[in-house]
């Protein structure tokens, strides 16, 4: 389901944290589905266990993620809400860059068609995978 762009510039472990939560919020994983192993995951994709475990550490630190022991990794039911409010929650970013933008010179009309633009796009089909 997760596939690694070994050319990429972001890190292994923040491609698998980018495309388990994009999978959330597209709902092909849903509360309280089950993980792959970190072994299992580290097999499929042909890297360092180490670097799977990085990764689903970090997203249980940010609640996406219920370690059960003798178990494994589960969905946490509160993740589609908690990744939902995080991502309004960039919008006040996109505030501040629309400001800046302002102040640079790019139209409204310019940055109300970027928007259109990138809200119609498909998603990349790679990182819509697990």
């Amino acid at each position: 389901m997760i596939q690694i762009d070994a050319f990429s510039r972001v890190p292994v472990y923040e491609q698998i944290i980018r495309q388990t939560e994009r999978l959330i919020l597209n709902g092909l994983l849903a509360p309280e589905d089950q993980m792959p192993s970190v072994r299992s995951l580290s097999l499929d994709l042909s890297i360092n266990p180490n670097t799977i475990q990085k990764a689903y550490s970090d997203l249980m630190a940010r609640g996406v993620l219920l370690a059960v022991p003798g178990k494994g990794c589960f969905v946490s039911p509160q993740a589609p809400a908690l990744l939902r409010s995080r991502k309004r929650s960039e919008l006040e970013a996109l505030t501040h860059m629309v400001a800046e933008w302002k102040q640079a010179g790019v139209t409204l009309e310019e940055i109300e068609q970027c928007v259109r633009d990138a809200y119609h796009a498909p998603f990349d089909k790679k990182e819509d995978t697990l």
